[in-house]
Formats: structure tokens, sequence, C-alpha cells
């Protein structure tokens, strides 16, 4: 018997992002004077974002933005680089303040390249997760909580939309700047989205399977954290072969592996829409379907499908809108291959590992 797609905890969940969003918002408000005050206080001239598994390509999407907006030099690393690799990660003798990026508060990478991070000297940590239970939350004062963007799905959506946006406002918050009006409507602007595309995301995603055989994610700046990230969702979720590229790296070689059975999904930036529209054309013409999330409409050479996003907002601030149509197609291209969506192949809610490095959650 086949299982009705509206059955997985996981639609409920990407559907209610918007809700889960404004919760985001109302925590930035009542956080941006501690936020300031720790910027103030600490006066980094090195930002370290950090994550594991999707929170990694959220702390890239944030590096991206923190050198735009604040000038500092900023970057992304996995937490297990900082623990095991902390001489090729922290910079002796720089003022570095760390913000970790976690759902769970738990993972014990992201434990760890605390501890390291503390006894190597770096200069304070802020955290963004959740659960305000977490060993995460517990540790570190100045945490944003997302808390409506929990989840029972293994598979992040809600919560990672709902931590991209307190990103944003942190990194915000550092550069001294206000959020605009228009990012403050974020919520409001997603529920019309998906109201508008939610049919076209079950229509195209119910397909995929029997269409294409590889996806490529393409994103350039902070959008290709954006791009890991959806890669990511249709490899947990769909067990379908993806990759990620920077838009326009792809044509350095993996555009050898374009072909008729091949779907490009690109996150189009404002920024370098015309650089991006011609890669996107030009793998058309080589046979790709191009599936563009874009500011602005393309001409028609350069996608089959497009979701045009709301108006008025910067690439610094519209990030969170890309993904919730994409979770939607992806979830269905999930149901439609017979796959259950809330329990990813070989995952769990956590990555929780033994004194030998080894998982937990294999042993038990």
């Amino acid at each position: 018997m086949q299982t009705s797609p509206s059955s997985f905890q996981t639609l409920s969940e990407i559907l209610s992002q918007p809700e889960a969003w404004q919760d985001a918002l109302d925590e930035l408000a009542r956080q941006q004077g501690a936020l300031r005050a720790f910027y103030a206080q600490h006066q980094p001239d090195h930002l370290i974002f950090l994550g594991c598994g999707s929170p990694y390509f959220l702390a890239r999407a944030g590096a991206s933005l923190a050198r735009g907006l604040t000038g500092i030099l900023s970057e992304a690393h996995p937490g297990s680089d900082m623990w095991l690799f902390t001489d090729q990660t922290l910079i002796v003798g720089r003022s570095t303040v760390m913000v970790v990026i976690s759902r769970s508060g738990e993972t014990t990478e992201v434990l760890k390249a605390i501890e390291t991070f503390n006894a190597q000297g770096g200069k304070a940590i802020a955290a963004v997760t959740c659960y305000d239970e977490s060993t995460l939350a517990r540790t570190i004062p100045l945490t944003l909580l997302a808390k409506a963007g929990q989840e029972i799905g293994l598979a992040q959506t809600r919560s990672f939309t709902s931590m991209l946006i307190l990103t944003q406002g942190l990194i915000y918050a550092f550069a001294n700047r206000e959020l605009s009006p228009r990012f403050l409507q974020l919520p409001q602007l997603g529920r019309a989205l998906i109201e508008k595309c939610a049919d076209f995301a079950q229509q195209f995603g119910s397909t995929l399977h029997q269409r294409f055989e590889r996806v490529f994610f393409l994103g350039g700046g902070a959008l290709y954290g954006l791009a890991c990230e959806a890669m990511l969702k249709m490899k947990e979720m769909s067990l379908s072969l993806s990759e990620a590229y920077q838009t326009m790296e792809f044509r350095h070689g993996p555009m050898s592996m374009v072909n008729e059975q091949t779907l490009i999904v690109a996150l189009v930036s404002e920024t370098a829409t015309t650089a991006e529209t011609q890669v996107l054309t030009e793998m058309r013409q080589r046979g790709a379907t191009v599936l563009a999330v874009t500011p602005v409409t393309l001409p028609e050479a350069a996608a089959d499908e497009q979701i045009v996003l709301p108006e008025g907002l910067t690439d610094a601030e519209r990030g969170p809108l890309y993904l919730p149509i994409l979770h939607l197609a992806i979830y269905h291209h999930t149901v439609a291959k017979g796959l259950n969506p809330d329990l990813p192949n070989n995952l769990t809610a956590v990555i929780e590992l033994n004194d030998d490095h080894t998982n937990k959650a294999q042993l038990s």
C-alpha cells in the first residue's frame, strides 16, 4: 500500500517554516542589545563560523555574509577541523570570535571544538541552536534559540532556515546595521511563496526519479552554502546522486557530466545574475533541464522552470526564501521513490562519538 505524501512529519515541518521564522525574528528582537554588547566587548578581527553537517553549510553562508557586511576576516569550518586540525583553523595572535551553529547542541565534534577553542586562547563564542536545554545552550552564555525550529524529522528543514535567520541577524548586529523592514516580513513572504508554488513543487518533485539520473545544485557567494544544503537534502532524503558547485565553477570540469538526464537547480543571485544566466543557458544547450530559484525573471533560454522570489530584498537578506520550495520538491521526490523522508537511511538526529571516535548510534 502506497504511503500518503501527507503522512510524514517532515512535510508539516517544511510547511511551518514561516511560523518558525517569526519565532526566530522575535528572538533576534530580544537579543539585539546582547549581540551588540557582545561585539563591542570583544572587538574581533577574525570570525569563525562552525558547524557539522547542515550547520556547516549554514556556516559557509554565514562566513560569506560576514565578510561582506562586517569587513572582518571570516571563515567557515566543520567542528572536526577546530578539534583535530587546530593549527590549520585557529590563527595565533588574532582576536577570534567563534559562532557555533548546531541544531541539537549535542554534536560531539561541536562540543570538542568549543573545548579546543577555549584551551587554545580563542576570544569568545556565540551560539545558535534549537534546544535551550542542550549542552551548547547551557555552556555558551550568548545563545540564540530557534525553538520553533525543533524537528521530529531527521533531515533539517525548518531548523536550518530558522537558524539561518538567527545567523543573519547576528551578523547584522556585528556590522552595526539594522534589519530592514522587508527582512522582518520574511514570514509573510515565505507563506505566500509556499502557497503559490506548492502545487508546482509536488508535480515537479514527484516525477524527478523518472526524468533525471543526476542533480547539480549551483550557487555563488553565500548561496553556495545554501546550494550545498539543498544538495544534502536531496542525498539524505531521497538517496539520489547529487552534487553542489559554485555556479561559475561548474564550467571548470563538472559540466562534462551534463546530458539529457541532468537536472540543474540554480540558486541565482541578484549580484551576478548576468554571468550566472549565461552558465545556465550554456548548460541547457548541452541538454540539461534547469530549475532556477531567482530574484528576477530569467530569459526563457536560461531555465525550463523558474521560482521567482519576492522583490525588495538584498542578496544578504533573501537566503531563507530559496529553500522551502526545494524542500517540498525533494520531499515529494522522496515519497515518489517509496522512501521515508522522516527517517533517512543510516542517519540519526545527533552524531555522538565514543572516546575512540566511533559513532555511538552505530554501536547501540
